[in-house]
């Protein structure tokens, strides 16, 4: 769904809190089974000395939780390095237009796009589109042929009046004949690119001013003057698309 990003300015810092919190933990437990050992060391009977096994498997122990602590630290410091560069590869894509995996697509000065794939002809395609309250304000007939489809909209509703920009629904349904199994559909949007944001662990990038995307949901870049374009895209052709691939 959609998801507000007039709030993306920058990255997010890596959150390190629960690893602080852990380590601060094992040094008191430490701390307190020293004390406690020492203690026994000190008032120990010389005659009949205790097993010190038990007190080596504890200080094993604690090596070794402390161990796997510094190397959490480390793998978080590396994931929060690789989130940083893939933000900054994607602070490129700013004013591209990119094909993303979803069913949310931005309405951006009255033009929105996205596109399906049927794994198999079938007997109807209905294509609806909902605005954010689940409302249907649009549906048309969709192509009926294996491959993958584009469907335009002018952002106009069922009785031809131009709805505000935003973000909006698009669903694809399907019917086949009788005894057949049902196709299984893919559904990508198009938007432009206007914001790169990221949290702990995942880049995100806005499309126009009303829905967000994951960095690795884009499938494809597209010119800047895509939405200009009108380029039918079925089955094999789909390859000779002008879109850089990722």
């Amino acid at each position: 769904m959609s998801v507000d990003i007039s709030g993306i300015t920058g990255y997010a810092q890596s959150n390190t809190g629960s690893d602080n919190s852990s380590r601060q933990t094992l040094s008191a437990d430490m701390n307190t089974f020293l004390t406690l050992l020492t203690t026994q060391l000190k008032y120990q009977d010389p005659l009949d000395p205790m097993d010190t096994a038990e007190f080596t498997n504890q200080l094993v122990q604690y090596s070794s939780v402390e161990q796997a602590i510094q190397t959490n630290e480390k793998l978080d410091s590396l994931l929060s390095m690789n989130v940083a560069n893939l933000g900054a590869q994607a602070v490129s894509y700013i004013g591209k237009t990119v094909q993303v995996l979803g069913d949310v697509m931005p309405l951006e000065g009255g033009k929105a796009k996205a596109a399906y794939t049927l794994d198999k002809d079938v007997s109807s395609v209905t294509i609806t589109v909902k605005d954010m309250n689940g409302q249907i304000v649009y549906s048309e007939q969709g192509k009926i042929t294996a491959g993958t489809h584009e469907f335009e909209w002018d952002g106009k509703d069922v009785n031809g009046n131009q709805l505000e920009d935003g973000a909006y629904q698009v669903g694809i349904s399907t019917s086949v004949r009788d005894g057949e199994t049902s196709a299984n559909v893919t559904t990508t949007v198009f938007g432009k690119v206007t914001g790169v944001a990221s949290d702990d662990s995942t880049v995100y990038v806005g499309l126009g001013d009303a829905v967000t995307a994951q960095l690795g949901d884009i499938v494809t870049i597209r010119n800047d003057d895509y939405f200009d374009k009108k380029i039918e895209v079925s089955g094999s052709e789909a390859s000779d698309t002008e879109a850089e691939q990722i």
